[in-house]
Parts: C-alpha cells; structure tokens; sequence
C-alpha cells in the first residue's frame, strides 16, 4: 500500500487520505487529509517548509527533465510534437489574457489583486513557461543558451544610451 502521493513534486503523507470522486472523475480537489484539510494547504505547508529548506531556483534542465519525465509516465509522448506544444501554450497564452482583459492598466506588484488572483495568474504563467519549455526541448533547442544568446544580441543592437 502506498504511504505517499508524489504530485507535482510534493509528497504528500497518504495517512487518513479519502478519495471522493466528483462527477467519475478523481481530481486533487477532491482529496481530503485526516477528513480536514485540503491536500492543496497540506501541499502548501510542505511548499513553504521546502522553501525555507532550500533555495526556490529551478534551472530550465530541471524543469525539461520533470516534463520529459511526467509526459513519459502517462505515456504522452507520442502527442508532444512541436505542432500540438505550440497550440496548447497558445492556448494557455489565451487563458493568461482573459486574466489581465478587462483590468486596464495593472500597478508592478499587483497590489490591488486578491491573493486568489495572483495565485491564478500564478498557474496560467506556469502554463505557458511549462508548454515552452517542453517545446523547445522537443525541438532540441536549449533555451537558457538561447535566451542568453538573445539578450546579448538584443544589448548590441540597442546598447546603453550615453549619459552625460
């Protein structure tokens, strides 16, 4: 009998857990720890316990190698061409928008935004990080080395104005 879930990084302690399936399906949401808590605050207090235990740097390696990984667990690969990658982050890019849509203009920090918001916009930037990161992977691109090749690029073509 398993003693811990692994999701999405977090192991979670299996000890009292309840599966309560929503409409057929098993969904995260619908797990409960001990008959009370959440999974998401049980994951939520590993994450902040994690944070203070290590630094929160992830290289683009790491992140490629879990998305390799999770892919060729549930047996994904076969629909990761760079075509279908590339629609799916479109997609993602869209539901990123919706978030920002009819806000206006929106103060560096978010200030004003409710920590669901941001919490939100949260998993719709990981999204879209998540899709270009295994598409550049797909198509053998190794994208730190392309972003630091970019911003050189960028730093010769529009270098520092002169500042007297």
């Amino acid at each position: 009998m398993l003693s811990s879930l692994h999701f999405y990084g977090y192991n979670i302690p299996l000890a009292n857990v309840k599966f309560s399936p929503l409409k057929s399906k098993i969904r995260a949401s619908s797990l409960f720890v001990g008959n009370k808590s959440h999974i998401y605050l049980a994951m939520e207090q590993e994450r902040k316990m994690e944070v203070q235990e290590r630094s929160i740097d992830i290289s683009l390696k790491d992140l490629s190698k879990q998305l390799e990984e999770f892919a060729k667990v549930r047996n994904w690969e076969k629909f990761h061409s760079p075509r279908n990658l590339l629609l799916a982050m479109v997609g993602e890019v869209g539901e990123l928008s919706e978030i920002f849509q009819w806000r206006g203009e929106v103060d560096k920090g978010l200030p004003n935004w409710k920590e669901s918001d941001k919490e939100h916009l949260g998993e719709e930037l990981s999204d879209v990080l998540l899709y270009l990161i295994r598409l550049a992977d797909i198509c053998g691109i190794d994208l730190g080395d392309a972003a630091t090749k970019k911003i050189v690029k960028n730093s010769i073509k529009y270098p520092e104005p002169n500042v007297f």
